[in-house]
């Protein structure tokens, strides 16, 4: 435990009252104006990306029709972990978020590994993100000339650009973004319900409860495909936790938190779950593909003009919208960490604006490297980049119910005061979603090509944490000691 949290623990007893808000350097400076729209926005651009637009094709080919339950499942679980750090945020909101929260329960080492693994996951998140786009601008011929990478480094700027003039551009940005996904994803649902109800045949068969049981029923090829496609529903689900970022700049937490945290799950029934039982009455699961957009199978055998292109500038629309997101929450996490230590200084500073831009910057040079992976291996560079980051979200998401777990400790045993908005069914919730997304990570060695080779990264990734921690430990000392005195001078 970091002396820190002894501290706050030794506090606790003689002051329950102080025990409240524990002190996190990080947080200072920031601006308060990502508005309740904003918010709700980026907790459904985080629960909206291409893990739907473009993933669920491919999934749908392999899973069949119980794809529904898959989404269904990971995304109960997925709401535990968003429901648990917006408990986290209220006792204690922070734009250093769950990173934050590790420092104060499971001291500054676990601080250090949480920061860093996030930052591998979004790092390598923006890499995909980038290469991304730069295949989806391809699809028109106006862009097909342009090299990939040149048009991946046109889109890492343009973004950097946005995430570094103020918080508000950025919350206006996500805030349009997700109304483009919502919007389409709404009017393709009404598409697919008139089909059902007038029976308007979708290539040549008649939707309906036939194209299911007529081609394998639910389990087309069994249940082990649909656990497998758990491992990459999980990932479709990442940046959910963004809301637990975005909180530490919002004027009222309290109130914009659980309303944001709460709508979360009827939206993934509604979006998730139930377009893909609507894709799966319209059409049976083996005409769909990985290549291509499972919407735009659909609307391309009905004969609607210009669908690829229409849904094509979605799945657009929802990569930048991730490369946005990730260069917001990496630079808010990385200062949290330069304040205690664990990050480069200069990860620390903030513009006139109040943006933290060392840490975006940080970010940003990682995602050209990965323009260089866009020059040298533009195929591979996509897969190869996706597959690392879901380490680290599935690290992620593990952390912050170990986190839970340990503030519930607390709370029972007096030292903190849990608030009204609470994770139900602990300490079960928590250790049951672990175990899980443990399940998930060790599923992917059942993938040789891809699969296995990831998790045998997880040694290298081990090593260079322990490296880097030798590396900063001193420097993460020294802060901790200047804290306390700056502390008890007070």
């Amino acid at each position: 435990m970091s002396k820190d949290a002894v501290e706050t623990a030794k506090a606790a007893v003689a002051h329950p009252e102080a025990a409240q808000v524990p002190a996190d350097a990080g947080d200072a400076g920031y601006s308060k104006d990502l508005k309740a729209r904003h918010v709700n926005m980026i907790a459904i651009g985080g629960a909206i990306g291409t893990g739907l637009f473009l993933g669920a094709g491919g999934r749908l080919h392999n899973a069949g029709p119980a794809l529904a339950l898959a989404y269904l499942v990971c995304g109960v679980f997925a709401f535990f972990v968003v429901r648990a750090l917006g408990e986290l945020v209220l006792y204690r909101p922070s734009s250093g978020s769950f990173v934050s929260y590790a420092r104060e329960f499971l001291g500054e080492k676990g601080a250090y590994v949480a920061g860093w693994m996030y930052f591998l996951n979004w790092s390598t998140t923006g890499i995909a993100d980038i290469t991304a786009i730069a295949l989806y601008t391809h699809y028109w011929s106006l862009f097909t000339d342009i090299p990939q990478w040149v048009l991946a480094l046109i889109a890492l700027a343009v973004v950097l650009a946005v995430n570094l003039i103020s918080v508000k551009i950025f919350g206006e940005m996500e805030f349009w973004f997700a109304i483009i996904k919502v919007a389409t994803l709404v009017a393709f649902m009404f598409v697919g319900i008139f089909l059902l109800a007038t029976q308007h045949e979708v290539g040549g068969q008649t939707p309906g409860l036939s194209v299911i049981s007529d081609n394998g029923g639910v389990f087309p090829h069994g249940l082990m495909p649909v656990v497998l496609v758990m491992q990459g529903v999980i990932f479709a689900y990442a940046a959910l936790e963004l809301v637990g970022v975005a909180a530490g700049e919002t004027a009222e937490p309290e109130k914009v938190v659980p309303r944001a945290v709460n709508s979360i799950m009827w939206r993934v029934g509604l979006f998730y779950v139930g377009s893909v039982v609507l894709l799966a009455l319209l059409l049976p699961g083996s005409v769909y593909s990985a290549d291509e957009s499972p919407f735009v199978t659909v609307l391309s055998k009905i004969g609607v003009p210009a669908a690829g292109d229409v849904m094509n500038l979605v799945v657009l629309t929802a990569a930048m919208s991730s490369l946005n997101s990730g260069l917001y929450s990496t630079g808010r996490i990385l200062r949290s960490m330069a304040m205690a230590g664990s990050a480069p200084k200069f990860t620390a500073r903030m513009n006139r604006s109040q943006v933290p831009y060392g840490g975006i910057l940080l970010t940003c040079a990682v995602c050209v490297l990965g323009v260089g992976l866009n020059f040298v291996m533009p195929h591979q560079a996509f897969e190869i980049v996706l597959n690392v980051a879901s380490l680290g979200i599935i690290s992620t998401w593990v952390i912050i119910m170990v986190c839970h777990l340990i503030f519930v400790r607390r709370a029972k045993a007096g030292l903190v005061e849990r608030p009204s908005f609470r994770l139900p069914g602990s300490p079960v919730t928590e250790i049951a979603t672990i175990v899980f997304l443990l399940v998930c990570l060790g599923m992917m060695w059942n993938d040789p090509e891809v699969g296995r080779k990831t998790l045998l990264l997880i040694p290298l990734i081990a090593i260079a944490l322990v490296a880097g921690w030798f590396g900063v430990r001193r420097r993460v000392s020294q802060t901790a000691d200047q804290e306390l005195t700056r502390l008890t001078k007070q």
